[in-house]
């Protein structure tokens, strides 16, 4: 019976550490297998580093208006009688674009311009009487005053006449027309609005912190929601109070629109230019990675003991000033080297890599601003 335990006993154990041992001899087989897989190779696109010019920008958002613009009313009531207008049309200054009816005005003044005619007459004959001497001075001051009378009475009713006109107050583009013919008007409605397109200006503020370095005619780039070209123009105008409330600052800009892609009321993001700067060193942003460790950048380099293989270093930078898509690199990097920018998220320190720049976004958002 103790022979038959003692041999149970044994083949346990020598089933036991049978286990053991393949296991062991697994796991060094896994251990072994992925030490020495060969690392993927992986592409990205990279940029060389270079001392280069720097324009620094403050970007700020705004809005775009015309340069001249006004919703356009009538002065007197009446009814409309013709629209000389469409929507969308150029007009110049003084041209007529809406006509009220004056058919009662235009009778009194034919009556008040025969009425000054007949003044004008009767001054004329005693003016002439008077220069024979058998005019008294009296019947010509009284000649003399009712013709100045008639006169202003005549001036009196064209003035009328004109306000029963809605004339351009300047050359520009209308709108929709807001009234129909036949409709009676009231000064205070809208009856159309009247836009100056061909220069514009944007609106935008900035922090009172950045006061000093804006001056008038300072250049300025703007781009729209829609347009991938930038238009540019200069400041015009700083506001000399800044916003207690904000601590921001108003300015404003012009902006050349001769081919009128800028509308009124556009969002645009704005760009004040400042001084430009040599010898800086300017990355795209996508080419620096944030973590909780800093900011690094990787860099490729020729990989250690290996002839035409290419490999990536972490390289942590300091980084400076933004500008549009592009970021100073104050520390950390040296001219001539050649650093990622996209395909980070695939690397460590040592990943074997290849270099494709057939799409590079950092070089294409560099070439956009």
């Amino acid at each position: 019976m103790i022979k038959r335990f003692l041999i149970a006993i044994v083949l346990l154990a020598l089933l036991g550490g049978g286990v053991v041992g393949f296991n062991m001899f697994r796991d060094q087989a896994i251990e072994n297998f992925f030490a020495n897989m060969p690392v993927a190779t992986v592409t990205v696109s990279t940029v060389t580093t270079e001392e280069a010019t720097w324009t620094p920008s403050i970007d700020t958002i705004g809005t775009v208006s015309a340069s001249r613009g006004v919703d356009l009313t009538v002065e007197v009531t009446g009814i409309v009688r013709e629209l000389d207008f469409s929507a969308n049309q150029k007009v110049e200054q003084g041209q007529v674009l809406v006509q009220l009816d004056d058919v009662v005005q235009q009778a009194n003044l034919a009556a008040a311009r025969t009425q000054a005619a007949l003044d004008k007459q009767a001054l004329d004959r005693a003016v002439e009487l008077q220069q024979r001497g058998v005019g008294s001075t009296v019947s010509l001051q009284a000649a003399e005053a009712a013709a100045a009378a008639s006169a202003a009475q005549v001036e009196g009713l064209e003035a009328v006449l004109q306000q029963k006109q809605l004339r351009a107050p300047f050359a520009g583009t209308v709108g929709i027309p807001r009234v129909d013919e036949g409709q009676y008007l009231s000064p205070g409605v809208s009856v159309v609005t009247l836009q100056d397109l061909d220069t514009m200006r944007a609106d935008f503020t900035v922090p009172e912190q950045r006061l000093s370095q804006l001056s008038i005619g300072q250049p300025v780039r703007l781009t729209v929601e829609g347009v991938e070209d930038a238009f540019t123009g200069e400041i015009a105008g700083i506001d000399p109070k800044i916003d207690p409330a904000s601590r921001l600052v108003s300015i404003r800009a012009t902006i050349e629109n001769t081919d009128g892609r800028l509308t009124p009321g556009q969002f645009a993001r704005i760009f004040v230019e400042l001084p430009s700067e040599e010898g800086v060193i300017a990355l795209p942003q996508t080419a620096v990675v944030t973590s909780l460790y800093g900011d690094y950048v990787y860099v490729v380099r020729d990989a250690e003991g290996e002839e035409e293989k290419l490999e990536t270093r972490q390289v942590f930078v300091t980084v400076g000033r933004r500008s549009g898509s592009q970021v100073e690199i104050s520390d950390g990097l040296e001219p001539g080297q050649q650093v990622v920018t996209a395909g980070q998220n695939r690397l460590s320190n040592g990943t074997p890599v290849a270099v494709d720049n057939t799409v590079n976004p950092g070089q294409t958002q560099a070439a956009a601003q």
